[in-house]
């Protein structure tokens, strides 16, 4: 201003909320701090006078019958721990109600029908590595999903699709590419929390950010990468020991412990949820307690949206 005009003012003066809220008329309220604008903002939007329209049947929502604090006991802080996901799923579903699909075929890949706060959700969970049959299962669940048009919540703790030269020649490649093309293709509303590992392949056919859920989650004890740090370590090392092997040398116990240590020290801290978030990879940390009201909310606004008709592409057989 004063460049052009020659005018001495303050950047308050000139353009500050005070002015603008009592003088200039530009806006229309005055926040006093970041919570007063959010308590502003809901009162505009109270009164639009906006009827939400869902294609989903609500129902009255009920309290799981388990309290959902119990979930940390569950799940503990050690990664390879093993836990039930139907137990952390009878603590955030209505009534702990959970309509289980396919109970006995491939059980390393859990799925069904419920609701949350009223709202109708798939489930998918994981109980451990994915096999063809787990794949394909989880296949055709999303495809029911996507016929019902109901939204898709995902429980990821994955460290991958079983490898092996049997599993090879079973087809687990074909196979995960199902569920990796539904995942995919499927148009209704996605969530994805990550309540335990997400390695690999296993993180596309469990809807990884890649795969774009509508919202993503991860709690405190999530490790999310490639693949684990020691696994990472011990391929690097092998691919070492072969080059020295071809040049008539051994690599230590030493150097192989030196070549190790700085990858996995890399990965662990690069796999860290808070890296993940840092960096707005996903939609924030939360606490596993709050997971039922976080999944309540993500769907009331991921229904605000139309839900597009879902084409699937050509399944390899």
């Amino acid at each position: 201003v004063k460049a052009a005009t020659g005018e001495e003012v303050s950047a308050e003066d000139l353009g500050g909320a005070d002015l603008h809220c009592r003088k200039s008329g530009v806006t229309d309220h005055y926040a006093l701090d970041d919570s007063h604008a959010l308590h502003l903002a809901r009162k505009a939007v109270r009164s639009l006078n906006l009827q939400k329209k869902v294609d989903v049947t609500i129902e009255p929502a009920e309290e799981p019958l388990f309290p959902a604090d119990e979930i940390y006991g569950i799940v503990g802080d050690q990664l390879k721990r093993n836990f039930d996901v139907k137990e952390v799923i009878a603590r955030i579903v209505d009534g702990s109600k959970f309509d289980e699909f396919k109970a006995l075929y491939g059980d390393t890949l859990i799925t069904g029908f419920a609701r949350i706060f009223g709202y109708p959700v798939g489930i998918i969970g994981n109980n451990g590595v994915l096999f063809s049959e787990s794949a394909k299962k989880g296949t055709h669940f999303i495809q029911l999903c996507c016929q019902r048009n109901i939204p898709i919540v995902f429980l990821q703790n994955i460290t991958g699709f079983m490898v092996g030269r049997e599993y090879e020649a079973g087809g687990i490649a074909k196979d995960g590419a199902k569920m990796v093309t539904a995942v995919a293709c499927a148009s209704v509303p996605k969530i994805t929390v990550i309540i335990g590992g997400s390695y690999g392949a296993g993180n596309y056919g469990m809807c990884g950010r890649a795969y774009s859920p509508r919202f993503l989650y991860l709690w405190p004890n999530a490790r999310i990468s490639v693949m684990g740090g020691e696994q990472a370590a011990t391929v690097l090392a092998t691919i070492a020991k072969d080059r020295k092997a071809r040049e008539g040398k051994q690599l230590s116990e030493a150097d192989e412990a030196a070549l190790k240590e700085p990858i996995i020290r890399r990965f662990e801290e690069e796999g860290n949820p808070y890296y993940s978030s840092a960096r707005l990879w996903d939609d924030g940390i939360i606490d596993p307690a709050d997971t039922r009201l976080v999944l309540g909310l993500s769907l009331s606004a991921a229904l605000n949206a139309p839900t597009k008709k879902t084409e699937f592409g050509v399944f390899r057989m």
